[in-house]
């Protein structure tokens, strides 16, 4: 019998692999030898898969067990990120969606929170979005009536976003009407991230754009990450889902940054 070309393979592994990481990602941590059940795999091809994704930087393996848990210094992958928040992310991406006009250039971060705004900015054509994330270039590359630039770079897969110095290089290129993005984490009231280069692309961004969005919601208040980007200060507004606490809000206002509260779909 013959063995299946090596592409063939090759192909087939990594479809296991997206399909184990997604498997992580929805129930937070797993066993490794219950995915080696559902996948019908021997527990080594298992750990070398794994070791596959730990490498990108998307699940950690200790005793037996697969997480999808982020750290401080390693952000967690978009896969894991859009299985937390969503009715508030939802609430924060209507009250972003606002601030769009028809004819707007708007530059979109790889944060899934703003990938929420996909949905709803096709309401607002004619309009150019300008993106490195690679869902939301997935997503609009099909809307005919949508300007779509696509940012590239260096692709990170942990991040399923392009970034580095060609990226940046690409964002000083242009000049868009609006920026929107979220962070990893809020400390002092400066926005963190986990990498530089998160940082360095997104702080490209920011000068690139004439408003300045910020949308996050409630837990980054509660999060660290090490490589600063910008106070909120700097923002021209933040929008914060119904759950922050009004502890933050008020701080926030009394520093003289605009601050609106998405309400949950409920309230509204």
């Amino acid at each position: 019998m013959m063995e299946p070309p090596a592409e063939g393979r090759l192909s087939r592994q990594r479809a296991r692999q997206r399909a184990i990481a997604a498997d992580v990602m929805a129930d937070g941590s797993v066993r490794i030898d219950a995915l080696a059940e559902k996948h019908g795999i021997s527990l080594m091809t298992a750990h070398r898969d794994l070791d596959a994704l730990v490498a990108r930087g998307i699940v950690r393996k200790t005793r037996g067990l697969v997480t999808a848990l982020p750290s401080s210094l390693v952000e967690a992958s978009d896969l894991f990120r859009r299985g937390q928040q969503h009715s508030e992310k939802a609430a924060l991406a209507r009250a972003a969606c606002a601030w769009i006009e028809p004819g707007h250039a708007v530059i979109l971060d790889d944060s899934t929170t703003t990938l929420n705004l996909v949905p709803l900015i096709t309401d607002k054509v004619p309009l150019t979005v300008i993106t490195n994330f690679l869902p939301i270039i997935e997503d609009l590359s099909g809307e005919p009536a949508l300007t779509l630039i696509a940012l590239g770079g260096q692709f990170h897969p942990w991040a399923n976003s392009f970034m580095g110095h060609m990226t940046v290089a690409a964002i000083r290129d242009i000049r868009a009407d609006i920026v929107i993005m979220s962070t990893s984490a809020i400390t002092d009231d400066i926005c963190f991230h986990q990498t530089q280069e998160t940082v360095d692309t997104k702080r490209a961004m920011f000068e690139s754009a004439a408003i300045r969005l910020l949308i996050v919601d409630h837990t980054k208040f509660e999060r660290r990450a090490l490589h600063a980007l910008a106070p909120l200060t700097d923002f021209d507004h933040v929008i914060v889902d119904w759950r922050t606490r009004a502890e933050h809000v008020d701080r926030l206002k009394r520093q003289g940054i605009g601050v609106t509260v998405a309400p949950s779909a409920r309230a509204r």
